[in-house]
């Protein structure tokens, strides 16, 4: 099958996809969080503590953290949100009319999929790497400090009675306390942890200052990766459904609730190809200690993967697969209603068009 279609200016583009990319961060950033936390949590012997899960995920940051750590990272989202929507959406309608047949003006679907590909490998080495970066360090920063202090007060029991019999002896009460001062370490020192990053420019001058630039595009290759088969599924399957939702209504516009159910759609498939390599990259950048280790990056990918599958099962390679579905689905469900709807609306109105609307002659 192929499809024509009109394509809009770069500056309609620019509006719309940066509109659409805007809204999509408000509404589902708090179930991004939450599936970062969820990937870069690691089961910790110590304290036999292990991954709660998505709902208690979310209720152990705001009861810890508050509401508004839902929202951490946000700012680097919002710094990246437009210019990534811009690329993804200019570069997706540059490639459309490179790859459409000249003779016939019409795209097929194998072409429609390497024009998502190449507008995701685009987004991701532009924009998206260094955005997600900054917007995992946020997330993560408070996570560092719980595990430490419960290391260190489980330790320190043991220590103190060592100290007064002259000998180590670990008595039941000396077990329990350790036991009691790991749960409360856990709890606390989140919220009593000073946060590293202030925000996402801060975090941003700080990675760069203490760990070069070249951090910022640190699992770059598996972010293009990603990008590459989310944007390819997404746009493919969004065009086809659309075209044939178009045709059989006999119109040119859906209506919005119909935008949304294709976008919704279309945004879950990505996530289950490619949720191993979204793990890994997660992982990757949230370590400050790769950056120490002089390997090539496949090398680093290759030792995550193998580390994380010896330490947590296979099972570990999808963590964060419900929130990142429930974050991406909807996302792209909001994408691409606020984006036809503003696309429709600018072009109409013919403020950012070429050829402006005539005036009627009175």
């Amino acid at each position: 099958m192929s499809q024509k279609k009109n394509v809009s200016s770069p500056a309609i583009n620019l509006v719309a996809g940066g509109t659409a990319g805007l809204f999509e961060a408000l509404c589902c950033h708090p179930l991004d969080t939450i599936k970062v936390r969820m990937q870069i949590h690691k089961k910790i012997s110590l304290g036999n503590i292990k991954n709660p899960g998505f709902l208690k995920t979310g209720s152990n940051i705001y009861r810890n953290e508050g509401f508004i750590a839902l929202y951490k990272g946000l700012g680097a989202v919002v710094i990246g949100i437009i210019p990534k929507m811009a690329i993804r959406f200019s570069s997706y309608e540059q490639y459309r009319s490179l790859l459409t047949d000249k003779s016939t003006g019409k795209l097929s679907t194998g072409n429609t999929f390497i024009a998502g590909v190449g507008a995701g490998i685009t987004e991701a080495v532009i924009v998206v790497n260094p955005m997600e970066v900054v917007k995992i360090r946020l997330q993560a920063q408070h996570l560092a400090a719980p595990v430490k202090q419960m290391a260190q007060t489980v330790a320190s029991p043991v220590t103190l009675a060592a100290t007064s019999e002259g000998i180590v002896q670990t008595s039941a009460a000396t077990t329990a306390t350790a036991g009691a001062a790991t749960s409360a370490a856990t709890t606390t020192a989140a919220t009593n942890a000073a946060p590293r990053y202030k925000n996402a420019i801060h975090a941003a001058y700080t990675i760069v200052k203490e760990e070069g630039a070249g951090t910022l595009y640190r699992g770059v290759s598996l972010t293009a990766a990603r990008q590459a088969t989310n944007q390819g599924a997404n746009f493919t399957v969004y065009s086809k459904l659309k075209e044939y939702l178009t045709k059989k209504q006999n119109t040119e516009v859906l209506p919005s609730w119909q935008t949304s159910s294709i976008g919704l759609v279309s945004g879950a498939i990505g996530p289950f190809s490619n949720a191993p390599l979204d793990t890994i990259k997660t992982r990757l950048q949230k370590d400050k200690s790769v950056s120490k280790i002089k390997t090539s990056s496949w090398k680093k990918i290759y030792d995550i993967g193998v580390q994380l599958v010896k330490e947590e099962g296979v099972a570990a390679l999808y963590k964060g697969i419900t929130p990142r579905v429930m974050r991406v689905a909807p996302g792209q469900a909001v994408t691409f209603t606020v984006y036809e709807f503003v696309r429709k609306r600018l072009e109409d109105s013919g403020v950012l068009t070429s050829k402006p609307k005539q005036m009627k002659n009175i």
